[in-house]
């Protein structure tokens, strides 16, 4: 028999009033700052507003958390590359965007060059973690496709030369981003660093661009082989 004086069980803790989306968010910046050995648990408490427990209990570890902020930081990435690369802009335009796009997060305004979130951190630890390797590696993939496809579009387009490998091409294109990353870390300025992408891009475009058509030439008269004619002299009168 149902005992209606009995108080009903309800479910422990105080709901979860945190927005995952942010608390990744905020997680990467601290990472960023600080690296994933340099960043504990709690600065990403600090970070984020959550204490322990509850970080724990929303993302697992911290190290499940900091893949969390890599597979942010990649699909953010992808997105605003695509955003840079995509539209009607000739390939020389398009690539600069890109370069543009991620000098404006790695030397933010008003506050210290931080570089590439994924280079800059994910580099450190790939050596001794599979887990960050594989994502490193993911995430240099994901850009380098990103790339490709429009290379591919320029060599449909006849931007490119046919005979040209786009996936050589896209490889070389990310090189020169993350050695933008690496030296705005180091302290280049924004001038220089765009100077050094106008220089990649020109590299790109310039050394893989359609051989021009072969203006024709006209074909030589032939000599004539015979022997001159000799005048007739006039006969006296």
């Amino acid at each position: 028999m149902h005992n209606s004086t009995k108080t009903e069980k309800r479910p422990r803790g105080r709901p979860r009033a945190y927005d995952a989306t942010e608390a990744v968010a905020s997680a990467t910046q601290a990472f960023w700052q600080g690296g994933y050995s340099g960043t504990s648990l709690d600065d990403l408490s600090v970070a984020t507003g959550m204490n322990r427990p509850s970080l724990y209990g929303a993302f697992g570890d911290k190290h499940a958390l900091y893949l969390d902020t890599l597979d942010g930081y990649i699909d953010a990435g992808l997105k605003a590359m695509e955003a840079a690369l995509g539209g009607d802009l000739p390939l020389a335009q398009a690539l600069m965007r890109v370069y543009d796009t991620a000098l404006a997060i790695y030397l933010p305004a008003g506050a210290e060059p931080r570089g590439c979130f994924l280079i800059g951190t994910a580099v450190v630890e790939a050596k001794r973690d599979a887990d960050v390797r594989a994502k490193l590696a993911d995430g240099l993939r994901t850009f380098d496709g990103a790339l490709e496809r429009r290379l591919l579009r320029a060599q449909a387009q006849g931007e490119l030369d046919p005979a040209a490998d786009a996936a050589v091409l896209a490889r070389v294109a990310s090189a020169i981003m993350h050695s933008l990353a690496l030296r705005s870390r180091a302290g280049d300025t924004r001038a220089t660093l765009r100077a050094t992408a106008a220089a990649g891009v020109a590299l790109i475009c310039v050394a893989a661009a359609p051989a021009p058509a072969p203006t024709p030439t006209p074909t030589p008269t032939a000599p004539s082989m015979e022997p001159p004619k000799r005048r007739r002299k006039a006969a006296p009168e």
